[in-house]
């Protein structure tokens, strides 16, 4: 009973436009004030969350996503992409996923690549006569590959929740976001076919030389983070430090990082940094309580009742994690729902970073369906588009990317593959 009145609360107040971490931080104080728990007890429990060396990661990386925008590298990588691809018809669609990979390798999160590179492509394509619907419905599904491809932010929180190997997640979902890209193309391909508006560009060796030029040195930090953590020469957080320092030094080398955009660049980290250790924080609080009230336990009586099949379990994780990503910030939801998930996957004999992955890719998602929606509102900013228009050109995008979840699902042991062969 009194999980259902948290829960009421809660919901109430998200409706009402409450920010999710007061939604969670002031009906949790009411529960411990009614159960005669102290507050300084709550205190504690909301600074223990954020007390945590993984976490310190989390800024570092935000840090390294701000910088590389700020420094313009969005933009060369979008140019090197478009000058690779000019003779292939519809290659801004594709040069739009290209862009998302490899700015994937360095932002971490959904809302900073839509931001970044929609108000770059999202023009352009229009221009070419691709379509609004299109042009938007690339650029926000794209952006997803970002908080999966490492280095992934929702993967350092996992992690550090989950209390499993950084490294080892990261490795494991690098084919399912390549898997993500390699779909989104195919759906990309299918559009194309039925547009004979879009027609094909010129290749020109110099243009392809000059955009290598610009990002030869960029595209040096994936090496340095994912060669840095799996070659165990970095923990996460030292190579995020490493990789920032990198790019500032990239920057700074090709004039292209002013001033301004360094300080632009260190708040926009301030901001971020903040807003997600806040609710890391107060859903902390929420997880304690729910513990205390024996959900986990509850949960997995539940579930086995109604299989003890893992592939069940995993797929009843993606309904719930579709379902919470709709409503609730991902961030809420990962702290909030890995605590109790984890007991409920070792009974069922499921490895924690398969549960990571399929836990990841199902909450990004949400980032693309109303009505939290975050990727469609910052596509609908930057594009000045209105939301319905934005997510109606995301719909087609929709299912590889479920497909993708369902993989992970069906074949688990593919996602372990990569973290077996590099020993992690």
């Amino acid at each position: 009973m009194m999980v259902a009145l948290l829960g009421i609360a809660i919901a109430v107040l998200l409706v009402i436009r409450v920010p999710v971490a007061f939604a969670f931080l002031g009906p949790s104080i009411v529960y411990m004030w009614l159960n005669d728990q102290s507050v300084g007890n709550a205190l504690r429990e909301v600074f223990n969350a954020a007390n945590s060396f993984p976490m310190l990661a989390v800024p570092l990386f935000v840090l390294l996503g701000a910088l590389a925008n700020h420094a313009g590298i969005a933009d060369r990588l979008f140019r090197f992409a478009l000058a690779v691809l000019a003779r292939v018809r519809g290659s801004l669609g594709y040069v739009a996923i290209g862009t998302s990979v490899g700015f994937s390798w360095m932002s971490g999160s959904a809302v900073a690549d839509a931001a970044a590179l929609g108000k770059v492509q999202i023009p352009q394509m229009i221009r070419a006569g691709y379509g609004r619907r299109f042009a938007t419905g690339v650029s926000a599904s794209s952006a997803l590959i970002a908080p999966v491809m490492p280095p992934s932010i929702p993967a350092v929180i996992y992690a550090g929740l989950a209390a499993v190997s950084t490294g080892g997640l990261f490795a494991a979902s690098v084919i399912p976001a390549l898997l993500m890209a390699a779909g989104l193309v195919v759906v990309v391909a299918v559009l194309v076919a039925r547009n004979r508006k879009i027609t094909r560009g010129e290749f020109d060796k110099r243009e392809v030389l000059a955009a290598t030029k610009g990002v030869i040195l960029p595209m040096i930090t994936p090496v340095i983070i994912l060669g840095g953590i799996l070659g165990g020469f970095f923990t996460p957080t030292e190579a995020a430090a490493v990789s920032a320092v990198y790019i500032l030094l990239v920057g700074i080398v090709q004039r292209t990082l002013t001033w301004r955009g360094l300080l632009a660049a260190l708040k926009e980290t301030v901001l971020t940094t903040g807003a997600i250790m806040l609710i890391v924080a107060t859903a902390s609080l929420l997880g304690y309580i729910l513990a205390r009230e024996r959900l986990p336990q509850l949960m997995t009586d539940a579930m086995l009742s109604v299989s003890d099949d893992p592939t069940v379990f995993l797929l009843l994780v993606v309904v719930l994690c579709l379902i919470l990503g709709t409503v609730i910030d991902a961030t809420a939801v990962l702290v909030l729902i890995v605590p109790i998930l984890i007991p409920i996957a070792n009974t069922y004999g499921v490895d924690p970073i398969v549960l990571g992955v399929v836990t990841i890719i199902a909450l990004m998602i949400g980032l693309l369906t109303p009505p939290v929606g975050t990727v469609l509102f910052v596509t609908s900013s930057v594009s000045k588009t209105r939301i319905g228009d934005v997510f109606r050109g995301t719909v087609p995008f929709l299912v590889p990317l479920i497909v993708v979840v369902l993989l992970a699902v069906l074949f688990p042991d593919a996602v372990m593959w990569l973290p077996g062969v590099l020993g992690l």
